[in-house]
C-alpha cells in the first residue's frame, strides 16, 4: 500500500525538496501552501492544495477534504524577519509567530485528531530555537515554541503510537540565500535535499523508536 505524505509549506526551496524526496521514494504527496494551484507540469502522485496554514478553519477544511488519511505530516511553513525585542512592534511579532509557530500548531492539532499507530509528524524548527541570538528575537522565540510543541505533542500521542519529531536547520543552501548572504556563511550551508532526506527518514518505519526528538541538521555550521 502506498503511503501519503502531507507537506505543509511546500512552496519554498525546502518545501520543494521535501515534495521531491517523498515522491522519489514512492509516496503520494499532498503539497500545501498559500499558492498551491495545480500545474500541468506536476509529476504523477502529486496533488497541490492552496491553504492559509495560519488559519485553523482552513487547515481543518483541508483535512476534511482529503480522500484518505496521510501517514506522514511535515510542517515546513515559516519565514524569517529580523529585529530585537526592543525594536519589535505588535504587527511584526504577530506575523512571525503566526507564520512559524501558528502554522505548526494548527497542523499538529488537526493531525493529532486523525493520525493512528505508526504515523508520524515532523516539524521544521531552527537552530535559532536553541541558540537564539540578538537580531532574531521573534523568530527565535517562535521556533523555540515549535520545539516545545513537538515535545508536548510527542508525550500526548505516545498512547496512540504516533511519533512527533523536529529538525533544526540553520542556513539552507538556496538560490535566495546565495544571493543575499556572504560567501563565508554559505560555505557551511546545508543543501535543502539533505535536510529533506533526514525528514523522510523520520517519516519511515526505520525511525520507529524516535519520538520527541529535535535533530540538528546544520552540518558543520
Amino acid at each position: 500500500m502506498t503511503d501519503t505524505a502531507l507537506i505543509c509549506g511546500a512552496g519554498g526551496a525546502l518545501g520543494t525538496a521535501l515534495v521531491m524526496t517523498f515522491l522519489d521514494r514512492g509516496d503520494l504527496v499532498v503539497a500545501c501552501d498559500r499558492h498551491g494551484a495545480p500545474s500541468a507540469g506536476d509529476p504523477e502522485g502529486l496533488a497541490r492544495r492552496a491553504v492559509d496554514l495560519t488559519r485553523s478553519e482552513e487547515v481543518e477544511a483541508l483535512w476534511d477534504s482529503l480522500p484518505e488519511r496521510p501517514r506522514w505530516v511535515v510542517n515546513a511553513a515559516g519565514g524569517f524577519r529580523g529585529g530585537t525585542v526592543e525594536e519589535s512592534d505588535p504587527d511584526a511579532f504577530e506575523f512571525v509567530e503566526k507564520l512559524n509557530l501558528g502554522t505548526a500548531w494548527w497542523s499538529c492539532r488537526a493531525a493529532a485528531r486523525r493520525l493512528g499507530e505508526g504515523d508520524a509528524i515532523v516539524n521544521v524548527a531552527s537552530r535559532s530555537a536553541r541558540i537564539g541570538g540578538a537580531g532574531s528575537a521573534a523568530y527565535s522565540v517562535a521556533k523555540a515554541g515549535v520545539v516545545r510543541l513537538t515535545e508536548v505533542l510527542a508525550a500526548e500521542l505516545k498512547e496512540k503510537r504516533v511519533r512527533v519529531n523536529a529538525v533544526l536547520p540553520s542556513v539552507i543552501d538556496t538560490p535566495a540565500n546565495r544571493g543575499s548572504m556572504p560567501p563565508g556563511l554559505m560555505a557551511k550551508a546545508v543543501p535543502a535535499e539533505q535536510i529533506a532526506t533526514v525528514v523522510a527518514f523520520l517519516c519511515s518505519d526505520g525511525a520507529a523508536a524516535i519520538t520527541g526528538a529535535s535533530l540538528p541538521v546544520y552540518g558543520w555550521a
